[in-house]
């Protein structure tokens, strides 16, 4: 008898040792919070992590800090959260540059779908194609057959190798089978303003930074790079719909947590953030960055960030792009 009970006892153990345990966010948080960004203070994704972070802390009564950490092409911030404690207290913004810097680098001290657990998506930010209106084509159909005309005769502009605007243009020029000299820049700022004096035809950017210049008639939108129309430009199709059937190029940001945070924490941040990113003032001062507001569940995010890597990998492979 007194054998059976012990053996009971230790079952039990075993089953409570191996199961989530029901409490584990009962009391989360009981702390002050970091959020990791990889980048400096007053771009968007710092942008986006103070509007989070301010929600997060009124919802909760505990402060969630900011923690600016660029560098190294944003590796510095992404292995320090990395290697942070898994316990729910340390959060890091993942970007669009999560999925393209293990592409990009031979060497990382982490491992992005291993060392991170998926929260939910926040925000995505798709780009629209503009041309200086001394090109002459008003379509997708007609900007290819132009490039197909004279190989290599049109030039595009990037904010510097292996960022958003470099990458969306190669795939489209992978996948409408075109050739375009690239030109890359050191920032936006310097891009558009020699797409804006005719230096370079052609630049993906973002619709908050292009669409000024459109209704100015200084340069001149073909198609935005999403999966579907965008609300806020109706107006314009898809690169799909107009003549790429299966491009799609939406830079996102999506809450991560340390692999090993526990399961019941994950899923009551999954949560908050859902419902804060439902509210319309949050969905305003989102948009204001540029940015679509998403929300999505853990493996959403999960799912949608070894797709994301998998594809920039054969871009990247296919151009022969390293940093290191």
């Amino acid at each position: 008898m007194i054998a059976r009970c012990k053996l009971r006892v230790a079952l039990g153990a075993l089953l409570l040792a191996g199961a989530p345990w029901p409490g584990a966010a009962q009391d989360y948080p009981s702390r002050p919070l970091r959020l990791i960004v990889a980048f400096p203070p007053g771009g968007s994704t710092d942008v986006l992590a103070r509007i989070i972070g301010a929600k997060l802390t009124q919802s909760w009564g505990q402060q969630v800090v900011v923690d600016n950490r660029p560098g190294a092409g944003t590796n510095i911030g992404t292995e320090l959260a990395a290697k942070s404690p898994p316990d729910g207290y340390t959060l890091f913004m993942c970007t669009f540059t999560c999925a393209i810097n293990p592409n990009l680098y031979s060497r990382l001290n982490y491992d992005l779908l291993r060392d991170f657990a998926p929260v939910s998506l926040v925000a995505s930010v798709p780009l629209i194609v503009l041309v200086h209106p001394s090109v002459p084509v008003h379509s997708i159909r007609e900007l290819i057959a132009a490039a197909k005309a004279k190989p290599g005769g049109l030039t595009y502009a990037s904010f510097g190798n292996g960022t958003a605007a470099h990458l969306a243009t190669e795939l489209f020029k992978s996948m409408a089978g075109v050739d375009m000299l690239h030109v890359p820049y050191k920032g936006a700022a310097p891009a558009m303003i020699d797409l804006l004096g005719g230096q370079v035809n052609l630049l993906f950017e973002s619709i908050l930074t292009g669409m000024p210049h459109v209704r100015a008639g200084k340069l001149r939108a073909l198609a935005v790079t999403s999966a579907k129309r965008l609300p806020r430009v109706p107006e314009f199709p898809t690169v799909a719909e107009a003549g790429v059937p299966g491009y799609e190029v939406d830079p996102w940001f999506g809450l991560v947590a340390p692999t090993g945070t526990p399961r019941p924490v994950i899923d009551k941040l999954n949560r908050e953030v859902v419902r804060i990113l439902r509210i319309p003032d949050i969905e305003e001062r989102v948009a204001s960055t540029g940015a679509f507001v998403v929300g999505s569940s853990a493996a959403q995010l999960g799912a949608h960030m070894q797709t994301e890597v998998a594809k920039w990998g054969k871009v990247i492979k296919s151009i022969g792009l390293r940093v290191d």
